[in-house]
């Protein structure tokens, strides 16, 4: 039967409306529990702008996180989705610690079907996550880390010379660039077992292949809002995704494994672990334990130790180049250190360098390389010592960026201040309140191995040139709004190095 324009209207209009409707009950879910939100805007929820690339996820929760400071969580609305944001630290507590069994998933999961690098300890579900993480665990305990320490120095002697080539050329040095060189190498070396020696080439394919699995673009803009739509992102991920960098990870973890397996070869490092779970998978149990499967840990540890540490070690220059006096009380305490073991940095004298760890601290505080944390609840929940109860599968949101800056927290957080981390002022904060690395049984596994490298590299620069403001430093520092969860600057960082009198 045909239907008149004035029937197809009426039935389009029908449409909107039963979805207006639709809408209406869905964003009932935060008042019937109780919890208070923002006004929903049907279809959009309470990420219009964010839809429309004006803001970023972590601009959406920290607006909501200042507008409600009584409260202990605020609700909110992805879409129709609702999610939870926690304020009140002892709520935190519970979700990454005390109740941690109930809140073991994140909420970036793996899309095995399209994009194979996904399925690796970060984002595996917490059955998988358990034998993955306690095999993978050992590799940075102390002791494991000493053992890759010549590696990294290595690396860091590399880093000291391409700077001072540099400071010859008279140039303005971007943070960014350098810092990232010198962690692809530390990477390349301690994870992939390779000699990358990116600060020595300028051409170098590991090097272009890690920015690109890095940089932020219109094609992964669009790849990180389709994943939550898993079935529409099955769909368009071909088009989003750059199956070329895969497949250059894949092969060279396969080669380096395989080498190592043919030649009986061990350097104590990371692929040493990859090559013991491709000769004994059942060390994992039930998991499926594939060269790709292997490269996507290897892909992970890169990812995590690349871009986390270089964009730290750019935020520290840059922070030390407009404090001068704060550099020059973190050189001080350097070579304080340093004169006691001949100039040598040693894995056991930087635990020493407290005025340095203050500064490194203080600089995750200012520029939190995650800038939100997330959970799913893997039952029904009730939060100790509320009424609010969340149901199974419900995501759970700490606004780590807007922490990190909250002024009741943090007095003059614009300011950089390492005496905040001073072993009084440091006790004096709520455990909760200080997250770089996250918390709990699921937090950061490289956290003590991003520490060392990126102590290291700041080392090699205080201790041999005075980081200065030039023409090129920028005045604001503006975070990329098109980031999903990585702090990154949307500018370049620059700085003018000098060489120090011997």
């Amino acid at each position: 039967m045909n239907l008149s324009v004035i029937e197809l209207f009426g039935l389009v209009v029908g449409l909107l409306f039963l979805c207006y409707q639709y809408s209406l009950m869905k964003f009932k879910f935060w008042e019937k529990r109780g919890v208070k939100s923002p006004k929903p805007i049907p279809f959009f929820g309470n990420f219009k702008d964010m839809f429309l690339g004006r803001v970023s996820f972590s601009n959406c929760l920290e607006k909501v996180y200042y507008e409600y400071k009584d409260e202990p969580m605020v609700g909110l609305y992805q879409g129709h989705l609702p999610l939870l944001v926690l304020r009140d630290p002892e709520l935190l507590k519970y979700v990454f610690i005390k109740d941690f069994p109930m809140f073991a998933d994140r909420t970036i999961t793996p899309a095995e079907k399209v994009e194979p690098l996904s399925v690796h300890l970060f984002r595996l579900d917490s059955e998988r996550w358990r034998p993955l993480r306690s095999r993978l665990t050992p590799v940075f305990t102390s002791g494991k880390l000493k053992n890759m320490f010549h590696l990294l120095l290595k690396c860091s002697d590399s880093f000291e010379e391409y700077l001072g080539k540099m400071v010859e050329k008279g140039e303005p040095i971007e943070c960014h660039n350098i810092a990232g060189r010198y962690t692809t190498d530390v990477i390349g070396s301690c994870a992939f077992g390779i000699d990358m020696n990116t600060l020595g080439t300028e051409d170098s394919e590991f090097r272009t292949m890690s920015r690109r699995a890095l940089e932020t673009n219109w094609r992964t803009v669009i790849r990180d809002r389709l994943r939550n739509y898993p079935r529409i992102y099955n769909i368009f991920a071909p088009f989003v995704l750059d199956y070329e960098i895969v497949e250059y990870f894949r092969r060279i973890v396969k080669d380096t494994i395989d080498h190592r397996i043919e030649h009986d070869v061990s350097r104590h490092d990371f692929v040493d672990v990859l090559v013991d779970l491709k000769q004994h998978p059942e060390k994992l149990g039930t998991l499926e334990v594939d060269d790709m499967f292997l490269t996507a840990q290897a892909f992970v540890f890169f990812i995590a130790g690349f871009e986390t540490s270089s964009v730290t070690i750019c935020n520290a220059l840059y922070e030390f180049a407009l404090n001068p006096s704060i550099q020059e009380k973190a050189r001080a305490d350097v070579k304080e250190v340093l004169e006691k073991t001949n100039g040598v940095i040693t894995y056991d004298s930087i635990k020493e360098m407290k005025y340095l760890d203050a500064c490194f601290n203080e600089t995750l505080r200012k520029y939190p390389v995650l800038l939100w944390l997330s959970r799913i609840a893997l039952a029904d929940y009730t939060f100790p010592g509320t009424k609010v109860s969340i149901p199974k599968g419900q995501p759970v949101f700490c606004p780590l960026f807007a922490i990190h800056r909250d002024p009741e927290i943090y007095p003059n957080p614009d300011v950089f201040d390492p005496e905040r981390f001073n072993e009084d002022n440091a006790k004096t904060r709520h455990p909760m309140h200080f997250l770089p690395f996250g918390d709990g049984p699921r937090n950061c596994i490289g956290a003590r191995f991003a520490k060392i490298q990126s102590k290291v590299a700041l080392i090699k620069v205080l201790n041999n040139f005075k980081v200065e403001v030039c023409e090129k430093t920028c005045k604001d520092y503006i975070i990329d709004k098109k980031a999903l969860f990585l702090l990154q600057p949307s500018h370049g960082v620059y700085v003018k190095l000098t060489k120090l009198a011997a």
